[in-house]
């Protein structure tokens, strides 16, 4: 397929288009079914790749390798950085979740649900505890990374690229935020993926934010010019926060306006991440390339 004509100008809006007709497909199973799936039929999964898909058809069509999207794994120490931050800004929120009794450590029901599956007979609410962080922190992100790597390649491999082409750090990271987060409005609006707090709050809160939490994501993809750690990045914080964090925490009635993806505490640590990256922007800033249009 030869190339479109001023591709590079085009790029953004060719791979945002494809992702929408791409996720349509999927949105519409999930407003017709009322949810994202179950356990033998993941729409919510399928939806995750469209953004990956979307942008091997926009490299197809612009005439780009797809070597491209950055899938060198770059340097280590930057794809265990990416495992160790969300376990601690996690960490950090639900601590105060509990400490200031908006949720209740921990959730009595949940963990029988665990020591049943351990099936190992009669043991201390510590030790199922520790059992379960190892599984999660280990085969449960290991199982995340197969969805995840879809958004990725299209919003880090493909968009922040893209998107630095023609602005700075900040930029890049609320523009890529703010699509990242429009791209889930039908899921919010239309399936099973929101809180229990009403539309008013839970929709512009997301929608501060992914742009918040992005700058974290775009300095990693621009530091080290490879997806994976954002891969990484994106598995464990989905894993450790709904699998291992909000279900030991005990709901009360103000707990999902503070929890979870779409409570204050976690909104407020995205502010303070978002702060620390700008502060090192110079960093990826500097790189050759960055901010000048092809």
């Amino acid at each position: 397929m030869a190339p479109m004509p001023a591709a590079g100008a085009r790029a953004v809006p060719i791979f945002i288009g494809f992702t929408a007709a791409f996720s349509s497909l999927f949105y519409f199973l999930i407003a017709r079914s009322g949810h994202s799936g179950g356990p033998f039929v993941n729409y919510i999964g399928c939806r995750m790749w469209c953004p990956g898909v979307a942008a091997l058809v926009t490299c197809k069509c612009l005439g780009r390798s797809v070597s491209t999207l950055g899938w060198s794994w770059g340097k280590t120490r930057y794809a265990v950085v990416c495992y160790l931050i969300p376990l601690a800004y996690s960490a950090v929120a639900y601590a105060a979740v509990w400490l200031t009794g908006a949720g209740g450590f921990y959730n009595k029901a949940f963990l029988n649900l665990v020591s049943r599956d351990l099936g190992l007979g009669a043991i201390r609410d510590w030790l199922t505890i520790l059992l379960y962080f190892l599984f999660t922190a280990t085969i449960s992100v290991i199982m995340d990374l197969a969805t995840v790597l879809g958004e990725e390649i299209g919003w880090r491999g493909f968009l922040v690229p893209e998107l630095a082409k023609r602005h700075g750090f900040a930029a890049t990271a609320v523009l890529s935020g703010l699509i990242w987060a429009f791209w889930h409005y039908p899921l919010l609006l239309l399936g099973d993926y929101h809180p229990a707090t009403p539309a008013w709050f839970y929709l512009p809160f997301f929608t501060l934010l992914l742009p918040a939490i992005s700058f974290v994501w775009t300095w990693m993809r621009l530091k080290c010019g490879s997806l994976w750690p954002c891969v990484i990045l994106h598995a464990a914080h989905n894993t450790f926060i709904q699998r291992f964090f909000d279900p030991l925490t005990v709901y009360r009635a103000k707990t999902p306006w503070v929890a979870g993806e779409f409570g204050v505490a976690l909104g407020g640590i995205a502010l303070v991440l978002a702060v620390y990256f700008w502060t090192r922007r110079h960093e990826v800033e500097s790189e050759a390339g960055f901010g000048a249009a092809s």
